[in-house]
């Protein structure tokens, strides 16, 4: 088969979509040999990136020509079915919301992977335009799809309930994280360069209003002698963490770490005692699944899809009470065999989430079609 990617994100995006994109790709061309991988994205960036993707034998970078590159946005919308039909692309995946405009009225077969509604769950954390576009295009894919990808039974019902598509067109397929969660790294380097503490609970995220990084510095406050490591980086909630830091003396205990590649977020993880993750609300939740397989154990949030990421073993609480998260960190940090048992019992439910597993169901998904 000849499949296409809407790649922009694979080579734009550092973070989230992108490493679903990255990810998505590189399992697929590794397994499935046979295919070529036609990956579409409006510019590069990046020379890593671009020399991972040149290394591979059956995938082909795609960019616009000129006219394209300038009306990138119109390209990737509407310009892009040109250069599908001209590939003679079998399937297109679009993996981040989007399939183009038109690309129904051709034989392609279209697949969509939608990772969360939470424009629409949390419209307060959102403007009036973006929440208008994220409907209209979030909406019109999954209408136009032959085929939707959710990245967890969460994000499905979400699709069923909210536009209204019927359930047997949406597969649920799980991410998986990056191969180097799955090895030991060094250490000590990275624990020398930033600095670390002996022992150090762990957040990792984007730093915004929705990952609730609050509730974790306000649980601080509540037990001394912690230190916290954030791995993230962020804008105007994150200045109002940085005001509560400094307001409360917590300098001394926390250590805000950014720009950072992914063999030490590796190391990081594998280093820290216990990693928090208090979301709010996600599609998925990635950074548990990265912890649980860095042997890490994991207090995540009650409801939503976070037992999806998180299993049976690992603790839930209510996001936003302080007395819970204090309760769950002390249980961790005074039980070894409690700790111990999860984290054995973490890290085996984590394989369930391998690259092999993910890449045949995307690719019975593709068959299906």
């Amino acid at each position: 088969m000849r499949i296409g990617f809407d790649a922009k994100r694979a080579f734009l995006n550092n973070t989230g979509l992108g490493n679903y994109s990255r990810d998505t790709i590189r399992i697929l061309s590794k397994y499935y040999t046979e295919n070529d991988y036609f990956l579409y994205t409006p510019r590069l960036k990046g020379n890593n990136r671009l020399d991972f993707f040149k290394k591979s034998t059956n995938t082909y970078i795609k960019t616009p020509n000129i006219l394209g590159k300038i009306f990138h946005a119109y390209w990737r919308t509407k310009g892009i079915v040109k250069n599908l039909l001209k590939d003679k692309i079998d399937i297109y995946h679009g993996l981040s919301h989007e399939i183009p405009l038109g690309l129904e009225k051709t034989k392609i077969k279209t697949i969509v992977t939608i990772h969360d509604l939470i424009f629409i769950r949390y419209p307060e954390l959102f403007s009036k335009i973006d929440k208008k576009i994220y409907y209209q295009k979030f909406k019109s894919s999954c209408q136009r799809a032959d085929l939707i990808i959710a990245v967890s039974k969460q994000t499905k019902q979400d699709i069923i309930n909210f536009f209204k598509i019927e359930s047997d067109k949406i597969k649920v397929v799980y991410q998986g994280c990056n191969t180097i969660f799955h090895s030991t790294v060094e250490k000590e380097d990275v624990k020398k360069k930033y600095k670390l503490p002996e022992k150090f609970l762990l957040s990792v995220g984007t730093i915004e209003e929705r990952k609730n990084l609050l509730t974790i510095l306000k649980t601080l406050r509540e037990i001394p002698n912690q230190e916290l490591v954030i791995v993230g980086s962020g804008k105007k909630y994150k200045n109002r963490c940085i005001e509560f830091i400094k307001k409360y003396s917590l300098n001394n205990r926390v250590h805000l770490l950014s720009d950072l590649n992914m063999k030490e977020i590796a190391a990081i993880y594998q280093l820290a005692e216990i990693m928090i993750y208090p979301s709010l609300f996600e599609g998925f939740g990635i950074p548990i699944l990265e912890a649980l397989t860095s042997k890490t154990p994991v207090i995540t949030s009650k409801n939503g899809c976070f037992s999806e990421a998180g299993g049976p073993d690992s603790i839930y609480i209510n996001p936003l009470s302080v007395a819970e998260m204090k309760k769950a960190i002390l249980l961790i940090q005074n039980n070894q065999e409690f700790t111990s048992n999860m984290i054995k019992k973490g890290h085996l439910y984590a394989q369930d989430f391998t690259d092999n597993k993910i890449a045949k169901e995307l690719m019975t998904s593709y068959q299906s079609l």
